[in-house]
């Protein structure tokens, strides 16, 4: 989607081309305003929802975080400050406020680690900041291990200080140690079926696998159901192997579920029959909808994926695949899963599925094709000038940019101006061309295209009918308050600038801005659902070259409406102008100018 930015002025015009504003600044505008009013049940959906669409966004997310913080969701801020980390490594500031509650929820081990990473970094503030919390937590550590490997000397059978020796070891990250004495207080007390867990997550951490499925496997299999559970959140998600099952054995001799099970697994290897198979799928699908209810999102997607290995075409089962991937942020498998539910044939699910769709894809989508177009009445020309652009975007892989083909449209109904010294009043050409764009970052862009203008008209004077035609240059764009579609009146802001090369205006480097401050009225129901905006325009402009009809000042009043039932990308605006010449050399026009502009702006993606 591309906004425009029209300056027009002396005997031509000249029109520059900005990307649109962030398509999710009306959800951010919200989130932002009810902050400011204290006002968190509000904000937090809606930064849920933006992160949804845009998860790379770190700013957004850390912002989320405080804000939950604020609320008192503790572990959820932590989870988001973690996702910030893993997306900016280098955001010291992130990484603390991750460490700090890590360490606030039990989660020691992982914030010894990060505090430790972060004292080692060249950011002198937070390195100092980090090596304090860092000795704060180590010397405790440090003095635990010293205090009960002392006491297993004197007292070698002492349950409680196995235990607690390996909790201290695995804080500190000695996984071999940790991994002993969980097996050694295991050992003690066999009935502790949560000591395999824990023994099975150290040896996972050290990297002996096979042990560590074999002690987690064993577990999963024992009369504990919490520790069953976190057994199997720690387990591949497979069937275990036999040859797992036998090494579970072997460290669990007496554990009759986990002999039962194997006994059954090589019957069925023998003969496995078609009702069974219904069984498994049953109970595949029940434990995925189970596991989804209670937000173990993770589990419900490997439920959720045997089941539809069982049964291929239960679009129920592809749907449910789709919000639970679009939950865990992976949002290029959810809307693989919602593509193929889309093709369901209960209408329900094929429309739910589609509206997921659609609403996620685009940002995802290999090849994304968008069109605007911008007619424009001017009162000063007695013209009416049009602006079209289609173009269709290449995403490169994960580099933060995308390649575009285009063609431009710029052109008017009269041509040329009146007077003694009449001018062409647009280019009248179709401009294809080559293009790169960058993704926004902090309402910023950069562009640049190589193409050829073509003019339609009769060739003029010292000019061929085509000529290169190389444009490139940084758009910024920005809004804030209640802005068109606002849910609620009230007052708004919004401002687009560009400084743009164009060779094909001598090779010059123009700088304009759009700034429009004012109210948003309520929307009228009486009126159609009319939704419509009344702001004060101030607009200025300069070039690099110094040329008369690029320096200007324009001001005045304006408005912009639309209706509910058309197309949010279709606005209708009236400008009333009082326009300046802030550079005068080589004008033919007097310095001060009115005008009336009314245009109808109109934009599609596919």
């Amino acid at each position: 989607m591309v906004r425009r930015v029209i300056v027009l002025i002396g005997f031509g015009i000249f029109t520059v081309y900005a990307q649109d504003q962030d398509p999710l600044y009306k959800l951010l505008e919200k989130a932002y305003n009810a902050l400011r009013l204290h006002d968190y049940d509000t904000a937090i959906p809606c930064f849920r929802e933006v992160l949804a669409f845009a998860p790379e966004r770190v700013s957004v997310r850390k912002d989320y975080a405080y804000t939950l913080l604020k609320t008192g969701e503790i572990e959820a801020a932590r989870e988001q400050f973690a996702e910030a980390v893993r997306l900016a490594p280098d955001d010291c500031q992130a990484a603390l406020e991750f460490a700090f509650l890590a360490h606030e929820t039990g989660l020691t081990a992982e914030a010894r680690r990060v505090f430790d990473r972060i004292r080692k970094t060249k950011d002198v503030g937070c390195r100092a900041t980090a090596e304090r919390a860092f000795e704060n937590i180590d010397k405790p550590l440090v003095e635990g291990i010293r205090r009960w490997s002392q006491a297993l000397e004197v007292s070698p059978e002492d349950f409680s200080a196995h235990l607690e020796l390996a909790r201290f070891a695995e804080k500190r990250d000695e996984w071999s140690l940790a991994a002993e004495h969980y097996e050694k207080a295991w050992r003690l007390r066999p009935e502790r079926r949560s000591l395999l867990v824990d023994m099975g997550r150290v040896l996972k951490a050290m990297g002996a696998i096979e042990k560590a499925n074999a002690a987690l496997l064993a577990a999963s299999r024992g009369a504990e159901p919490r520790a069953a559970e976190q057994a199997r959140d720690l387990l591949p998600p497979r069937y275990p192997y036999v040859y797992e099952f036998r090494m579970a054995i072997d460290l669990d001799p007496t554990n009759e579920p986990l002999r039962r099970e194997l006994g059954y697994l090589l019957e069925a290897m023998r003969s496995r029959e078609q009702a069974s198979e219904v069984e498994s799928v049953v109970d595949a699908k029940t434990m995925a909808e189970r596991s989804y209810k209670a937000g173990y999102f993770k589990d419900a997607a490997r439920y959720f994926q045997t089941a539809h290995e069982s049964d291929p075409l239960d679009f129920t089962v592809m749907l449910r695949l789709g919000w639970t991937y679009n939950i865990l942020g992976q949002d290029k498998e959810a809307v693989r899963w919602f593509r193929m539910a889309s093709k369901s044939p209960d209408k329900a699910i094929s429309e739910e599925a589609n509206r997921a769709y659609r609403n996620l894809s685009p940002p995802l989508l290999r090849y994304r094709t968008t069109f605007w177009m911008y007619p424009v009445w001017s009162s000063r020309w007695q013209d009416l000038f049009s602006y079209a652009q289609i173009k269709t975007e290449m995403k490169l892989g994960s580099v933060p940019a995308r390649v575009y083909l285009s063609t431009r449209f710029i052109g008017d109904t009269r041509q040329m101006s009146s007077g003694a010294c009449p001018q062409y009043l647009s280019e009248s050409s179709f401009i294809p061309a080559l293009g790169v764009s960058t993704n926004y970052w902090h309402g910023f862009m950069f562009w640049a295209e190589a193409g050829s203008a073509i003019n339609y008209t009769a060739r003029r004077a010292g000019r061929s009918r085509a000529s290169p035609d190389y444009r490139g240059g940084l758009a910024f764009a920005k809004a804030a308050g209640k802005i068109l579609g606002a849910q609620s009146p009230g007052l708004f802001f919004e401002t687009s600038g560009d400084v743009v090369y164009l060779s094909h205006f001598q090779n010059d480097v123009v700088l304009y801005t759009q700034n429009r401050f004012g109210y948003t009225l309520p929307v009228a129901p009486a009126l159609g659902g009319l939704e419509a905006q009344l702001y004060w325009n101030v607009n200025p402009g300069s070039d690099l070259r110094r040329q008369y009809w690029a320096n200007v000042l324009e001001f005045g009043p304006g408005m912009k409406f639309r209706w509910k039932a058309l197309p949010p990308t279709c606005i209708v605006s009236i400008n009333f102008l009082r326009g300046t010449y802030t550079r005068n050399i080589g004008n033919p026009h007097a310095p001060n100018y009115y005008d009336v502009r009314a245009g109808v702006w109109y934009a599609l993606t596919r």
